[in-house]
């Protein structure tokens, strides 16, 4: 059996259909074409993928996990207490900025940012209603029968 024979030649002899037809000729036949961008190029398929951490974590020191970021978890904290307590959300937001809480952009609170805010709260609240803070609240919370 022959041996296979390749070479390689610069991009630019490939590019025109003449160059092509006598390699045809010769009997070569074209077996790759890779071709190569820059990575920064609209549409090349690396756009960064942007995903906001949620509200209440904050990367690690060792920036290989997220971990409660105490500051926002207070806000959710102080929130729900004050929506259990059955505080409209005008209220709740009225009291948040009132304690100096601001959204993580730090702007003050409106009713549309704590709006927002409460899937996460649903989320964290599981973990926020076992805490013990919490099974001590829950002892005056009014037992409706």
């Amino acid at each position: 059996m022959r041996e296979r024979e390749y070479f390689g030649e610069s991009p630019v002899d490939l590019l025109t259909p003449d160059h092509l037809q006598e390699r045809l000729a010769a009997g070569w036949k074209l077996v790759a074409l890779e071709w190569e961008r820059s990575g920064d190029e609209p549409g090349s398929g690396r756009e960064a993928w942007v995903e906001e951490i949620p509200y209440g974590l904050q990367i690690s020191s060792d920036c290989l996990r997220l971990v409660e970021n105490p500051g926002e978890t207070q806000v959710i904290v102080a929130a729900l207490d004050m929506i259990v307590d059955d505080c409209p959300l005008s209220r709740v937001v009225e009291e948040l900025n009132h304690r100096g809480y601001s959204t993580r952009d730090g702007r003050p609170w409106t009713k549309t940012a704590l709006f927002n805010l409460m899937p996460r709260m649903i989320q964290v609240g599981p973990r926020v209603f076992s805490s013990e803070r919490w099974t001590t609240r829950r002892q005056h919370l009014p037992r409706f029968v």
